[in-house]
């Protein structure tokens, strides 16, 4: 069936595109920083290692809030690009004051922003080494890097007096956006007018609306094939191996994989292709290719790149692997980059034989849109398998039922776009759906996408919350941590009934071989998968640096987000009378003598399907039993619960008791943030950038038929709510649990039952909000939770059953002041609650949150909100709740299950991630492993070379060069060589060298260096531009530092100067820019015609290198015996063919227990 030609978006997102483009052509973004502190996330980064790079830009980057600076001509006021390692220097900024005078707003803390140093030149896009300039020039470096429905749930309520007058919207709401050129602009979008319920009817197209743009084709690169690339070009010469071993391993860490073995699909991949030596060759590589992303973000690792990972070119078909395997899985050049074109092929030029496919994402939030960008990546990687067969890679659609993006990422826009002290052109914003990034360190690929490409601002968050009990006084902080000690007490014996599930097998490396940077030597051994030597469960989860040597036990919750999480410690708990007491309890007279414990497993026992509930509140009686518990420490036992209940959407009594923390240590590390200005930036950046997706709004999909057996080019129809019906090769469905819960996609044929099961026994939960804007704010605004504890149904009860149903309602707020710009506090409705509120009134729920702010703050008149806007997340069609959890029937594997794909319909959101269920980084992450999935099926699995390692290779022979990093031919010679009489092997090995090393010499003295490949010097007019002004910039830069630090030595960092000309070079005139540009072409040709002569002047050389070998030979007699002889001319027989590389491998001159590379 024929789809719509005309990709349709939402109308306040075509104006709001426009707008922004208008916006840049003006050059109204600003970029300021004043003040910079340093903060070490890491070890000392050598300073070799920090280049000048090609700033990150993009016509459209101000959609999406970077931190494009701009430059006045005053002074340069920058916001340097942020790096998204977790291990290497962090400088934060705090935001200008600019015209923003000190408000009391926002109370003594500064926000802070992260600004980490970018490392552009950490993998070259040439594959050649580069001396690394320290000093301040600007670098030469060549990198370039549906129809509206008030069912849906949503409601605000805009009135200054909500009782009087309320607006009714939707999440599909149609947002215009304000003309007005001076009015605040976000960093998303431009000032929004207030919202309005509008209908079809009265929509009238703008008549300067802008269509989708064109597909940017990426940077062309040459296709090279990895047995023909040299070894060791991104090895740093300056750096030592044990600390370039550091990094890489620092960097397997930021990447969720352990750094001393192989993930469990690499065991699978490689297992009957290895041996033991082998297993620590392939991860020194792997982790050198990560340290390569890890630095950079911005740019793609490329095939070359990745082969000068190797130490030697024995391994070159190991770094081959390492690069498919992290490139098809997600973890190098995922997220918002370019990623080149490695074709040799211009589809242009041949007829097209086959039809394009096409591949349709269900779901704009951010599982779908991770892999609709993930796929576009690696088609444009693997052009060339497509257009080489006649054929265009596939296209990908995404169709998105709501008229936005994000799904359950929704940023609101307030009323009042009057912000103070965030970021200018910042949108005024609440958070409706995900709201907190829970840790950038150790994997978490937001950090890449949020602070490494798209830079946007983010504050973090601090656990400075006060609790307020019922009477308004504010709860003891010693006696609020005695009770947090007793309750995860309680909480940490429930978790003995956890179920203990089975890991993945797989191998480990040689650890003091690759923290010491080393590749191993020596003989190889039996292949793998033939022998269970050194094979065992490995942890499936990230391996962490006191895994070794300290047990990891439930170490309680999070405040900031109610997650479990482990901690040092021991499994063997003292009996409970003796912990309370260690606590600081007091224990009620005799308990401590009798040592008296507590016993859930009467309770366990009970039930077929016990549950966190039942078993923790028969934790809590019977600590009542023991203790004299008050009515205010049940009413802090259950603000717990509460928080317990808002990390997992449900009642605790709904929670599997042995599976409800199945995730637990795989939570990511670092400081909690919010995104300033909006979480909804990271899904419209990842829509937008490199280039537009295929996103078609209102087409809610009603039925997918796909094919279970997936044959051979087998077609799936995707069936939308308006008729419109899609053909697809694969279908990747994003659609939250809760929508599959409701039957309302219906599939021909049936899903499987194993798949229905799994969705009929996970578990989907509410979480709602209620949303309070004021004039001013009333509350101690450096605080960022504020907490409320609630009473039971029976006042001042005993009974833990009287807390169930309201200790969820508004125990907690955020305080968003920060992120928002305006003050705006955010009331939790958790666990019984959050059902609730579905069924109450937004007057109901404001005139009582109203009601408990005034209880709290007694001294302070407390004004009605100026705006309030409550979600409904169960009720909306499109999500049907907030996120997963393990519900009391589930089974260990059902996570698995849910991703699992069926035939050419493969599954992704946060319900199919079993690491990271419930998080927006798992919906992320499970994007990414659809994508893997369905690159598989186009092209198939990774293609192991044979050999995948050589079992010898020359190596010595280069050293009589001085040029350690050429390729020439060498003759090898077989084992099977007799040794002179009276010589002993290692005698016979040096003479062979020396001889061999004489040639060499020969040949270098009369030819010359052998010709190398043409690289792409001087092929970006923006570093001309850069090495011209850098001093001016510089200078400027140092003076508008100084001034801003009233000191008179401060200088400007290099990241500041690198986005100050980028800004110079965006900003600067056609004539400006003329000369740079003519450079490029003429450069280029140059290049060009190199390139058109290289393997002619290659030939030519081989065959004078050749020629000069015979006449040594010659000149030379009796070095070498007939046998000796005859095997090196044996040896290079076939050298200047095609397969000359292979010619290489093995024998003469070498010794098999050397490292080196020829």
């Amino acid at each position: 069936m024929a789809t719509r030609p005309y990709v349709e978006i939402d109308l306040s997102e075509e104006t709001r595109l426009a707008q922004l483009r208008r916006i840049e052509e003006l050059k109204g973004r600003i970029g300021v920083m004043l003040s910079q502190k340093s903060r070490n996330h890491g070890k000392y980064e050598y300073q070799a290692y920090h280049q000048t790079g090609y700033p990150y830009s993009h016509p459209n980057l101000a959609s999406v809030g970077t931190a494009s600076p701009s430059v006045n001509s005053e002074e340069y006021q920058v916001m340097g690009q942020t790096l998204s390692s977790a291990q290497l220097p962090v400088q934060e900024m705090s935001v200008a004051e600019s015209d923003v005078a000190m408000d009391p707003w926002y109370g003594s803390d500064e926000m802070q922003f992260s600004d980490e140093d970018i490392d552009t030149e950490s993998h070259s896009q040439s594959g050649h080494d580069h001396k690394m300039d320290t000093s301040d020039e600007a670098s030469q470096s060549q990198r370039i890097s549906s129809t509206p429905s008030k069912a849906s749930g949503l409601s605000s309520n805009t009135s200054a007096d909500p009782p009087e007058i309320k607006l009714e919207i939707d999440e599909n709401a149609i947002l215009h956006a304000n003309n007005d050129n001076n009015s605040p602009v976000s960093s998303l979008s431009s000032q929004l007018s207030p919202v309005k319920s509008l209908t079809p009817a009265v929509l009238q197209p703008s008549v300067d609306l802008v269509k989708p743009k064109r597909r940017r084709r990426s940077t062309k690169m040459n296709k090279v094939l990895f047995s023909e690339l040299r070894p060791r070009t991104s090895i740093p010469p300056n750096i030592p191996h044990e600390e370039l071993a550091r990094q890489s391993v620092e960097a397997a860490l930021s990447s969720r994989l352990n750094p001393f073995a192989l993930h469990h699909e690499e065991f699978k991949l490689l297992h009957n292709h290895i041996c033991e030596l082998h297993i620590s060759a392939y991860i020194n590589i792997r982790n050198r290719i990560l340290r390569l992303w890890v630095r950079n973000p911005l740019v793609s690792v490329t095939p070359e790149e990745a082969a000068g990972c190797a130490y030697s070119s024995r391994w070159l078909g190991l770094a081959e692997v390492a690069y498919e395997w992290l490139l098809r899985r997600g973890y190098i050049n995922f997220g918002c980059v370019e990623v080149p074109d490695m074709s040799n092929v211009d589809g242009k030029r041949y007829k097209l034989k086959r039809a394009r496919k096409t591949i349709v994402v269900v779901g704009a939030g951010m599982a779908g849109l991770g892999c609709a960008r993930q796929l576009e990546g690696l088609f444009e990687h693997y052009r060339e398998r497509w257009t080489s067969a006649g054929e265009e890679p596939p296209r990908v659609i995404i169709l998105e039922g709501r008229a936005r993006i994000g799904g359950r990422i929704y940023s609101h826009p307030l009323r009042n776009q009057d912000s103070r002290r965030i970021p200018k052109h910042s949108r005024c914003v609440a958070e409706m759906g995900a709201h907190i990034i829970t840790g950038f360190d150790h994997g978490n690929p937001l950090n890449m996408i949020i602070r490494g490409q798209l830079a946007l601002h983010y504050y973090p968050l601090k656990d400075n919350s006060s609790l307020y009990d019922i009477d308004g006084k504010v709860v003891d902080r010693q006696r609020d941590k005695l009770v947090e000690r007793l309750f995860n007490d309680i909480l940490d014996r429930a978790s003995v009934y956890r179920h203990h599930t089975t890991m993945p097998v797989t191998a480990e490396g040689n650890r003091d071989l690759i923290e010491a940077g080393r590749d191993p030597s020596g003989e190889p051994g039996p292949i793998i998968g033939t022998t269970d030597k050194n094979i065992g469960s490995a942890a499936q989860r990230p391996w962490k640096k006191n895994d070794a040597s300290i047990e990891q036990v439930p170490g309680g919750l999070d405040k900031l987000t109610g997650k479990a999480h482990l901690v040092a410690g021991s499994r063997t708990k003292a009996p409970a009378a003796i912990a309370a007491a260690a606590m600081g309890w007091r224990l009620t007279p005799n308990q401590l003598a009798h040592h008296c414990d507590l016993d859930l497993d009467k309770v366990v026992r009970s039930s077929q399907y016990p549950t966190l509930g039942a078993a923790m509140d028969e934790g809590v009686r019977q600590y009542q039993a023991l203790l004299a518990l008050s009515a205010q420490d049940m009413r802090l036992l259950n603000w717990h619960f509460a928080n317990l209940e808002y990390a997992n959407a449900a009642n605790v009594g709904k929670l599997s008791l042995g599976g409800w923390d199945q995730d637990i240590g795989n939570e990511f590390e670092g400081e909690h943030a919010q995104v300033i200005g909006g979480y909804q930036q990271v899904p419209r950046g990842i829509l937008e950038y490199p280039s537009p997706l295929d996103l078609r709004t209102r087409k809610a999909v009603t039925r997918v038929a796909y094919d279970p057996k997936q044959g051979v080019d087998t077609i799936a129809e995707v069936i939308c709510e308006d008729g419109d019906v899609i053909e697809a090769h694969h279908v990747v469905l994003t659609t939250p649990l809760g929508v599959l819960k409701d039957r309302s996609i219906k599939f021909k044929p049936e899903l499987p039952s194993w798949k229905l099961d799994s969705i009929d026994r996970l578990g989907f939960g509410t979480l709602n909000k209620v949303i309070l804007v004021y004039d001013k704010p009333f509350w101690d605004v450096d605080q960022d939770m504020i907490g409320l504890l609630r009473d039971a149904s029976v006042e001042s009860s005993l009974d833990q059953k009287d807390y169930t149903q309201n200790r969820g309602r508004f125990y907690l707020f955020w305080n968003c002041i920060k992120t928002s710009g305006r003050p705006v506090l955010i009331g939790l409705m958790a666990g019984d609650a959050a059902h609730q509120a579905e069924g109450l009134s937004d007057n109901q729920i404001v005139s009582e949150v109203t009601q408990q702010l005034a209880t709290m703050f007694k001294q302070m008149t407390i004004p009605k909100p100026t705006e309030t806007i409550v979600t409904r997340w169960g009720k909306d069609r499109f999500a049907r709740g907030t996120y997963s959890y393990v519900g009391v029937r589930a089974q260990s594997g059902d996570y698995d299950a849910m991703a699992k794909p069926v035939g050419n319909l493969h599954f992704a959101g946060e319900a199919t991630c079993g690491t990271h269920p419930a998080t927006v980084h798992g919906a992320y992450i499970s994007g990414l492993r659809a994508a893997s999935e369905v690159i598989d099926d186009l092209l198939g699995p990774i293609v192991i070379p044979t050999p995948l390692v050589p079992t010898a290779i020359i190596n010595k022979t280069e050293k009589a060069s001085n040029n350690p990093h050429k390729s020439i031919p060498s003759a090898p010679l077989a084992p099977s060589t007799p040794l002179t009489i009276g010589e002993t092997p290692e005698i016979k090995q040096a003479r062979l060298e020396a001889f061999e090393a004489e040639i060499l010499k020969a040949i270098f003295a009369k030819l010359g260096p052998r010709p190398d490949r043409p690289g792409r010097s001087g092929a970006n007019p923006f570093l001309l531009f850069s090495k011209d002004q850098w001093a001016d910039c510089k200078a400027k830069c140092d003076e508008a530092r100084r001034a801003a630090l009233g000191t008179p030595l401060a200088k400007a960092s290099r990241n500041e100067i690198r986005s100050a000309l980028g800004q110079m070079w965006r900003e600067a005139s056609a004539a400006m820019k003329q000369p740079y540009l003519e450079q490029t072409v003429s450069n280029r040709a140059v290049n060009h015609d190199s390139a058109a002569t290289f393997q002619d002047r290659l030939a030519e050389w081989d065959a004078e290198a050749m020629s000069t070998r015979r006449e040594y030979v010659q000149e030379h007699p009796g070095l070498l015996s007939r046998e000796e002889e005859r095997e090196m001319w044996k040896a290079l027989g076939v050298y200047g063919g095609v397969d000359r590389r292979a010619k290489k491998m093995s024998g003469y001159a070498d010794n098999s227990g050397s490292e080196m590379d020829i």
